[in-house]
């Protein structure tokens, strides 16, 4: 850790990257998602926004007391402070800001802080122990650095949306901006490591996370095929290229998504369905057996699946050990997790200002996460945290130097 005392109203607690200082010039999804990880950490997050704010704080509809729900979603446990990089008092209290950090987080265009200061070989200068992480769409290279990051873009040109949707019908983006969550948890991954690293050398280093270098990894066995066995995947909407049955399948009223992964499996969900005989049946004997001939066995599974409501096949085929589940709704997901006792709920701050947050996905057993602050408004902390970096503070770059 850095020898600079944290920024005034700071709470560090047991988390266990309680002490930590992370200055967050991150923006929109992947950099802010990232940041609020390390802060329900324990990790003291601020947030440099320009004084427009960060662009999803007017992303909406939805909305919560006027404040767009997106924004709410990746920005709590944080503080605010709008700073004009082209004023030159602003500029100068943001090298400050990353002179006095453990961390520095930024998804500018590659090189876009250098103007400012702002960039890893200035920061480093002042600051040797900092770990600085920089977000972009695809690379910091020559051909790369000056395309523009959006998810949707790497969406398609990954491969992933010539993977989604019906083999028939054109195709679709994820539900979700899937490569903007991977690059952000990619980046506290690498945060992590170079800090971790930082133990043992003192120095801090650069690390750099893309979008499509992260599509490619999290595409696995789909870019896998490719670049291991030469195959090229295509649509296949909801079925699996190399698994059956592990797709929705129609009961009375609704689909259920089955999902017997191995012989095992398939046995068990013969014999619920009151069909036993199929699992010694040659054409389906092995996974690589039914894959092949999934279209002479779905109608076999689906006839018996059609005499039941989905619920009713849910709770025996469940019972019978069978990986299943309903397609749900958002809100009937949040329900079915609380129902199985994960309390997927949270609420951050207090009083008229609280605001129910999705629980951070990691249990410590030691450290748990700390939900501390609402989503802050726009340069809501800014007077503290600028008389904070303007104050004389105990610790030369020299001294950091080294710290860990």
């Amino acid at each position: 850790m850095t020898a600079h005392a944290l920024p005034p109203g700071a709470t560090p607690g047991g988390g266990p990257l309680s002490g930590l200082l992370v200055a967050d010039f991150s923006r929109v999804l992947a950099g802010p998602y990232a940041t609020m990880l390390l802060a329900d950490l324990g990790a003291e997050v601020v947030k440099v926004e320009s004084p427009a704010g960060d662009d999803t704080r007017s992303w909406a509809p939805p909305v919560r007391d006027g404040v767009s729900t997106y924004y709410l979603g990746v920005n709590r446990n944080k503080r605010s402070i709008a700073l004009d990089l082209k004023d030159p008092d602003d500029a100068a209290a943001a090298r400050e800001l990353a002179r006095r950090a453990d961390v520095v987080i930024e998804n500018f265009k590659p090189g876009g802080l250098a103007r400012f200061g702002l960039d890893y070989e200035t920061v480093a200068e002042g600051n040797p122990g900092v770990v600085y992480a920089s977000i972009s769409g695809f690379g910091s290279g020559p051909q790369g650095r000056s395309l523009p990051g959006y998810d949707l873009i790497v969406q398609a040109i990954s491969g992933l949306m010539s993977l989604t949707g019906d083999p028939e019908g054109e195709p679709f983006r994820a539900g979700i901006s899937v490569f903007d969550v991977m690059a952000g948890l990619h980046a506290t991954i690498g945060v992590l490591s170079a800090l971790n690293a930082r133990h043992a050398s003192g120095r801090g280093q650069h690390v750099e996370v893309n979008l499509l270098a992260s599509a490619l990894s999290g595409l696995v066995n789909h870019s896998s095929a490719y670049v291991a066995g030469g195959v090229v995947p295509f649509r296949m909407g909801n079925s699996h290229p190399s698994l059956f049955p592990y797709e929705p399948l129609p009961c009375s009223d609704g689909d259920l998504i089955i999902t017997a992964g191995n012989s095992g499996q398939f046995r068990k969900l013969v014999g619920v369905l009151g069909v036993p005989e199929l699992a010694d049946d040659p054409r389906f004997l092995r996974n690589e057996d039914r894959t092949a001939n999934r279209d002479q066995l779905r109608p076999l599974l689906v006839e018996r699946l059609r005499t039941r409501t989905k619920q009713e096949w849910f709770r025996d085929i469940i019972a019978a050990g069978v990986p299943c589940g309903p397609i749900n709704t958002v809100d009937q997901g949040v329900a079915f997790a609380e129902e199985v006792g994960l309390d997927p709920v949270v609420t951050v701050g207090e009083g008229a200002a609280a605001v129910p947050s999705v629980r951070n996905p990691i249990t410590f057993s030691d450290t748990p996460a700390d939900y501390r602050l609402p989503p802050p408004g726009l340069d809501e902390h800014g007077a503290e945290i600028r008389a904070w970096l303007s104050a004389p503070v105990a610790g030369s770059p020299d001294e950091v130097e080294g710290t860990a």
